[in-house]
């Protein structure tokens, strides 16, 4: 009986270890633009959605823990939760394959540059002052990772916290 409640609770702690690990990721990224000032290339914008499509998921994780709704519940909600990191660990490994030069990227790599201001009379201005990044081009590395690289370290982390968590079974 105990390795069930401990199987339990491995899953409860594995669904909000990874939440507040995605959480704590994408916000990393908005913080970088939105305080630091990085705009971000289209690639970057993609490798965001596996966490914004898996947050609530991990938030569901929880309440079905919490709640304690049926085990296969909690359980395919981590392997979705899994899935969709290492959907992000792919984007992120070739987004920094792109960056490092060892296949092509994407022929159009722009944003609608996000800092553009909204007021009419300095639209033209930013329009020509402001270039969006190129995918091809970390924006900054931090122990010779960029942003991309960083991500799929955290979705591999991620990605196996879900994965341990969903394999925990009951008695």
């Amino acid at each position: 009986m105990s390795v069930g409640v401990s199987a339990e609770k491995n899953r409860m702690v594995s669904a909000l270890l990874v939440t507040a690990g995605m959480i704590f990721t994408v916000g990393s990224a908005l913080g970088f633009q939105h305080i630091g000032g990085y705009t971000p290339c289209a690639l970057c914008l993609l490798q965001r959605e596996p966490y914004y499509y898996a947050i609530p998921i991990g938030v569901l994780a929880i309440l079905a823990s919490i709640f304690k709704l049926p085990t296969v519940l909690t359980r395919v909600l981590l392997v979705v939760i899994g899935i969709a990191m290492l959907i992000g660990l792919g984007l992120g490994v070739y987004h920094s394959g792109v960056e490092w030069g060892f296949w092509p990227g994407p022929t159009t790599c722009a944003t609608g540059a996000p800092s553009i201001t909204t007021n009419a009379g300095n639209l033209l201005n930013d329009l020509n002052a402001i270039k969006a990044p190129s995918c091809n081009e970390a924006a900054l590395r931090v122990l010779g990772l960029s942003f991309a690289g960083w991500n799929v370290i955290a979705s591999a982390v991620l990605a196996g916290i879900a994965f341990w968590g969903a394999s925990r079974k009951s008695a």
